[in-house]
C-alpha cells in the first residue's frame, strides 16, 4: 500500500512538466529589416497585441498560429504568420507524466513553443510620394506661340 501511494506522489509531481520548466508565456523579438518603426499587430487568442519594431513581446502560448500585420507610412502593409510547434518536453510528458501531464500543458498552452525570432519582410510603396526638397523650383510653364 505504501508503495502505490509513493507512485501516486511521484506520478502527481511529475505532471505537467512543461509546465513547470517552460512556463506558459514565452519572449519574442520581432523585426522588419530596413524599416524600423514599422506597427506590428498580432491578432492572439486574448485580442490584439502591439509591437514596435525592433522590439519584443511577451505572447502566451497557444497550440494556433499568430496572425501578424505591419505597418509604415510609405511602405506596403505586410502580413505574416507566428508559427507554434510542439516543444519536445511534451514527450517527456508522455513518458512521465502521462495522459494528464499532457493534458494539462496542451490546456496551459505551455507544450507549444513560437521561434525566438520574427522577420517581416516590408517594401516600399511606390504610390507614396516624399515632399521635394526645399531648394527645389517647381518647373516653369511652357509658352505656346499662338498664330493670329
Amino acid at each position: 500500500m505504501l508503495r502505490y501511494g509513493a507512485l501516486i506522489a511521484c506520478a502527481i509531481l511529475l505532471v505537467a512538466c512543461a509546465t513547470i520548466t517552460k512556463g506558459t508565456t514565452q519572449l519574442v523579438a520581432f523585426d522588419t529589416p530596413g524599416v524600423a518603426g514599422a506597427t506590428c499587430t498580432l491578432s492572439t487568442q486574448a485580442g490584439p497585441q502591439v509591437v514596435t519594431t525592433p522590439g519584443t513581446l511577451t505572447l502566451s502560448k497557444q497550440s494556433e498560429s499568430i496572425p501578424i500585420r505591419c505597418e509604415k507610412a510609405c511602405y506596403v502593409p505586410a502580413s505574416s504568420i507566428v508559427p507554434t510547434n510542439a516543444d519536445a518536453m511534451a514527450a517527456g510528458n508522455v513518458i512521465f507524466g502521462g495522459v494528464i501531464g499532457l493534458g494539462v500543458d496542451a490546456a496551459s498552452g505551455a507544450m507549444y513553443k513560437y521561434p525566438d525570432q520574427v522577420t517581416v519582410a516590408m517594401s516600399a510603396d511606390p504610390a507614396c510620394r516624399s515632399e521635394p526638397p526645399p531648394y527645389s523650383r517647381p518647373p516653369r510653364p511652357r509658352r505656346t506661340s499662338s498664330a493670329q
